[in-house]
């Protein structure tokens, strides 16, 4: 060191910046690395975050895909307020990890990726694994990146770094461009020593924003308020990012407007809330899609409308759409109004432009007559038969307090939990923007990290099981402890009856309608015991709620199998629950059944809005 510099690698440089990167509440933004080192990081990178230990822990994965599950997972449990980075060599090992990126990027969340990258100055090309583009050669594998991060650098010189990683931290912080980021870091570069102003490594505190409404929009959306009888706000993961949830209770209560849920949004109002009308659009409840059907004004708050939550753009008939959202692009989705601002400070805008105006509130009964059907739908089974997956979650809730935090992402789980898990307050954890199978095991262990102080419960389909499972022998090695529910119908359950009901015949989702010599007898016991988990099988609904109440006892994952009915969806004995998807039918084929699928999508697709 001399002067006002000090002379570090890029790696060291990197590692030693980011350490210093704080909130508002004293503690690092990153929390630390999840590393696989190969020959594109482990000699750079890896040497940088063994020298600073503790500043910014390392910790090691099984796959990259699914430690960025984790760290994703991570950051949505802290309400986006901090965030973990992966670190990865080049070639497969970067690859793996653009499907979480695309997940990151789907649900608005914060990840840094630090993919190796060749070398910069190109003499051993082409190196072990690089990708070689015949007609372009500045590309490399990373470029596929570019589509799925909020802001993508390639860094060939060390000084990039001084502006690369600001402009990474200010995506990550900015709510609204909250997404992941991509530094592609040349592996020679990594190694390369630089003088650095040390004015460079001084600690930086980010403050999230919180924009406040321009005067005419919140003018505007007052008086559309003010003219609705109906009104109904579809509450989005917006909310909870903006740590908006006790404004909306009082707004929501104050002015006597129903709530209805996102994936994203729910367990912003817990259940209990008497304005909590529940799920709404395709996996939605009976009382939030009357209540929508009815609605002549629709208030979005921190949702980005996707086709699940608005039945393909048919649930909410000819009602006025107002969007309240950070994101100007989300806010001007489908025609709506307008309201570009932080839901928690537009909500208390608007409560003041309000005043004590009351809409005219729904029937309670709608409600209440809801709720007691989703008691008797999770109610346990009388007889001998395999349980449903809504009895399954009835288990789980009556064997569980409010501290539990359910979670899930893909199959038909993430339906069935929206329609009929009673949330506490943020006790609902659904990565539902990308449905990633693999999701499950990976992400309840970064949720259990964000959330030490709750009890996480992972619900897995065997399927999703399979595809990702092995960050259990992570959990096991770093002692965090979560309960899996794996629910085994032997097969893809959720899209075979997806494909038999616009008309298909079962084929190659259940095991036994695919082209395969032996039905496979999976031992899920014998294989999440040998990671180190505790695994058991429950034989019955009973047995899986002693087991969820001992698994609180451990200090590892619990993996709790039971196997379940392909039969029944989420909302069998519900009448009136869920509304349509559009999912396209063949417009040809040969069989009756197919022919009258296509009638009935042709009379749902007519009703779709596609401007208001």
């Amino acid at each position: 060191m001399s002067g006002e510099t000090i002379r570090l690698t890029a790696a060291q440089a990197m590692v030693r910046w980011l350490s210093v990167q704080m909130t508002e509440e004293g503690e690092r933004f990153i929390e630390g690395v999840w590393a696989i080192f190969g020959h594109g990081n482990v000699a750079g990178l890896g040497e940088a975050l063994h020298g600073i230990g503790d500043g910014l822990p390392t910790w090691r994965g099984q796959n990259e895909q699914s430690m960025a599950h984790a760290a994703i997972a991570y950051a949505k449990g802290q309400g986006r307020r901090r965030a973990q980075a992966v670190t990865t060599s080049i070639g497969p090992g970067a690859t793996n990890v653009v499907t979480a990126a695309a997940l990151a990027h789907v649900n608005r969340l914060p990840l840094l990726i630090v993919a190796g990258d060749v070398f910069a100055n190109r003499r051993p090309d082409p190196v072990l694994q690089q990708v070689e583009d015949w007609g372009d050669g500045t590309v490399s594998a990373n470029d596929c990146f570019r589509p799925v991060v909020r802001y993508f650098d390639r860094i060939t010189r060390p000084e990039h770094l001084l502006t690369a990683l600001p402009r990474a931290m200010r995506v990550m912080t900015d709510p609204a461009d909250c997404g992941p980021v991509c530094l592609a870091f040349c592996q020679d570069v990594q190694a390369e020593a630089y003088d650095w102003p040390v004015a460079f490594f001084e600690p930086r505190v980010w403050r999230i924003r919180r924009p406040a409404p321009d005067p005419e929009e919140l003018s505007e959306v007052a008086g559309l308020i003010r003219g609705a009888a109906r009104p109904v706000i579809v509450c989005g993961g917006g909310v909870i990012y903006s740590g908006a949830e006790a404004a909306l209770a009082e707004f929501a209560t104050r002015h006597n407007i129903p709530v209805i849920e996102t994936q994203a949004g729910k367990s912003s109002l817990s259940q209990a809330h008497a304005m909590n009308y529940g799920a709404a659009g395709v996996d939605g409840s009976a009382a939030a899609n009357m209540v929508a059907g009815a609605a002549d004004l629709v208030i979005g708050i921190g949702t980005r409308l996707q086709d699940f939550t608005t039945g393909s753009r048919t649930l909410f008939g000819g009602a006025k759409l107002v969007s309240l959202n950070i994101q100007p692009y989300d806010a001007a989705k489908h025609g709506g109004v307008s309201l570009v601002a932080d839901a928690k400070v537009a909500l208390e805008a608007l409560t003041a432009e309000l005043g004590d105006h009351r809409a005219e509130a729904p029937d309670p009964a709608i409600r209440a007559d809801w709720l007691a059907a989703v008691d008797a739908h999770c109610a346990a089974p009388s007889g001998n038969d395999l349980p449903t997956d809504a009895q399954v979650i009835g288990a789980v809730q009556r064997a569980t307090g409010e501290d539990a935090i359910a979670m899930c992402a893909a199959g038909t789980m993430p339906g069935a939990l929206k329609l009929l898990w009673q949330a506490s307050r943020h006790g609902y954890h659904m990565e539902y923007g990308y449905s990633c199978m693999g999701y499950e095991v990976a992400g309840a262990m970064g949720l259990k990290l964000a959330r030490p102080e709750r009890e996480v419960i992972c619900f897995v389909g065997d399927g999703s099981y399979m595809m990702m499972n092995s960050e259990l022998a992570t959990a096991v090695m770093r002692r965090v402890p979560f309960t899996v529910v794996l629910t085994d119908n032997r097969g893809y359950g959720c899209i075979n009856r997806l494909q038999q009901g616009t008309g298909g015949a079962a084929f190659n989702n259940m095991y036994v309608d695919s082209r395969i010599e032996v039905q496979p007898q999976i031992d899920f016991v014998a294989h999440a015991g040998s990671m180190g988990a505790h695994a058991v099988k429950a034989g019955g609904i009973a047995a899986l709620e002693a087991e969820i109440a001992a698994a609180r006892s451990r200090d590892i994952p619990t993996v709790i199998v039971i196997d379940t009915t392909a039969v029944p969806g989420p909302g069998d004995g519900l009448a009136g629950a869920g509304h349509w998807w559009d999912v396209a039918v063949p417009e040809v084929g040969k069989t009756e059944k197919l022919r009258a699928a296509y009638a009935g999508y042709l009379q749902n697709a007519a009703r779709q809005r596609l401007v208001n």
